[in-house]
């Protein structure tokens, strides 16, 4: 579990859209994960276990605070390495722009982003995770991609 947690804090920051929710996510995720360890089944993969952990705790808590958009800004601490100030500057709008475009994605795109995009999983490994057909990962991830290429202005 202890190496899974770089790659679970990823994936909680992206659906989350911010590092503190995304923190409070993986805690409780662990939490969860510890105190039901009995349900997890050796031979099965931990890290597709505690991704979907991870989506259910977060789905509830979207459902309990009625919340639908996550889109707070870049942290105060983040630093952006550059030497000129136009470019840090022109780099956090971008990287605002991206998030903001990235947590308008349904939840279900804004998750296969998170995997494949941010995490690097493999589309078969996504599909595992989330219990879902390749077929089906592919196509969410087009429109996600097309979705965020129209919001960004890119041909």
């Amino acid at each position: 579990m202890v190496q899974l947690l770089p790659r679970l804090r990823r994936f909680a920051y992206a659906i989350t859209g911010s590092a503190e929710k995304g923190d409070d996510l993986v805690q409780a995720t662990c939490e969860r994960a510890l105190s039901r360890a009995e349900l997890w089944q050796p031979g099965t993969r931990l890290d597709s276990w505690m991704f979907r952990i991870a989506q259910n705790l977060w789905r509830d808590r979207l459902r309990s605070e009625k919340r639908a958009n996550y889109a707070d800004a870049p942290p105060e601490d983040m630093e952006i390495a550059g030497t000129d100030g136009r470019q840090v500057m022109d780099a956090r709008i971008a990287l605002t722009q991206v998030r903001q475009a990235v947590a308008k994605l349904p939840e279900e795109q804004r998750v296969l982003v998170a995997l494949v995009c941010v995490d690097g999983v493999s589309y078969r490994q996504a599909a595992s995770i989330l219990e879902i057909p390749i077929g089906t990962v592919m196509s969410r991830l087009a429109r996600a991609r097309r979705t965020l290429s129209v919001q960004m202005g890119e041909d």
